[in-house]
């Protein structure tokens, strides 16, 4: 790790447990979405829209008291899309696959475009942005496959969006656990 990284490493700073969390928060919500038998659209959607409810305001956490520094804005757009996402699909009273798979899609697509913009912006200061550059990969490629495979049905969806929230979520972890490693350094 270069001695650059871990000296500006501070939109993150004290908030590692803020990306952890959202790392357990996307292996929660792909663990209970492929786990639960026969889950139906109804429990799909209001899983995701807590996913992103959750994630959404847990993103605007990191960015708060951080004002102005690199990528701040970007974060706090990202926890716009969630918190958005999460209430619209909320709010949501007879979804249909096609619609759901519509705001998954255009969540995905934004999330994942704006933490891959994230990474690049703050690839010399931020320590574990390969993390967050996947992480955006994994969604934005969550994306594309709801856009090829849109009439995909219900199980499938679970399994297409549990499994990529279990990647993200791990990329996630290792980001928030390499943000940790460079505020408390191991002692030898």
């Amino acid at each position: 790790m270069s001695e650059t990284k871990s000296a500006k490493s501070e939109l993150f700073e004290g908030r590692a447990w803020v990306v952890i969390l959202r790392g357990l928060n996307a292996i929660a919500f792909g663990l209970l979405a492929v786990a639960w038998p026969g889950i139906m659209l109804r429990q799909l959607v209001a899983l995701f829209g807590l996913y992103a409810l959750v994630h959404g305001g847990l993103s605007l956490v990191a960015a708060a008291g951080h004002r102005g520094q690199r990528g701040c804005m970007l974060l706090v757009m990202e926890g716009i899309v969630g918190v958005f996402a999460g209430i619209s699909t909320l709010q949501t009273r007879a979804p249909s696959p096609m619609a759901f798979a519509l705001l998954v899609w255009l969540w995905a697509v934004a999330s994942g475009v704006l933490r891959i913009a994230e990474a690049v912006r703050l690839r010399r200061t931020l320590s574990g942005d390969v993390w967050l550059m996947l992480s955006g990969v994994v969604t934005v490629l969550l994306g594309g496959m709801l856009v090829l495979r849109p009439m995909i049905g219900v199980i499938g969806l679970a399994l297409l969006i549990s499994v990529s929230a279990l990647i993200w979520g791990v990329f996630e972890m290792l980001l928030g656990w390499e943000i940790r490693a460079v505020r408390h350094p191991a002692r030898s």
